[in-house]
């Protein structure tokens, strides 16, 4: 999986000032990753915000056992679309405000706000005709056959 064969893609920090509005208000699958290859630096603090009342920060070491070399995909997440509130606009942008400190009902992914340079990755998407499920768990075990493990910050298949 190479995010060349994204279409399209925004950086969070682009998404975050209001290029949201360019993310369909479709289902479809959302693929957060990062250009460069680089080993990664940690925050030892998430700036996630809490879900449920647990503390979103992971250990260092831990996020270093699941760091994916030469993979530049590090999550892969689905909107069901079913309404507007499922769409894939809805849930990266209830993505972007956990990653942000609020409290949001998303904690897939959260890996991703322990990285240094969360602002510069990328988030892209494409929509999905049938069950956007499916289609994620098809890209995740994609990446889980080329790589032999989950993408950085996917907990499960």
């Amino acid at each position: 999986m190479n995010p060349a064969y994204i279409i399209s893609a925004r950086s969070i920090a682009e998404l975050r000032g209001g290029a949201l509005s360019t993310v369909p208000e479709q289902g479809g699958v959302y693929f957060v990753f990062r250009k460069r290859l680089a080993s990664p630096r940690f925050l030892t603090t998430s700036p996630a915000g809490h879900y449920r009342g647990i503390d979103p920060t992971i250990a260092v070491t831990e996020l270093l056992e699941r760091w994916v070399v030469a993979a530049h995909v590090l999550y892969i997440g689905q909107a069901s679309g079913g309404s507007h509130r499922s769409s894939l606009r809805a849930r990266i942008r209830c993505y972007l405000r956990h990653g942000g400190g609020a409290r949001a009902g998303h904690s897939g992914g959260r890996a991703i706000w322990q990285l240094s340079d969360s602002d510069s990755l990328l988030i892209g998407w494409e929509t999905a005709e049938g069950d956007a499920a499916v289609a994620e768990s098809a890209y995740i075990h994609d990446f889980v056959a080329t790589y032999g493990r989950l993408p950085f910050a996917n907990r499960r298949l």
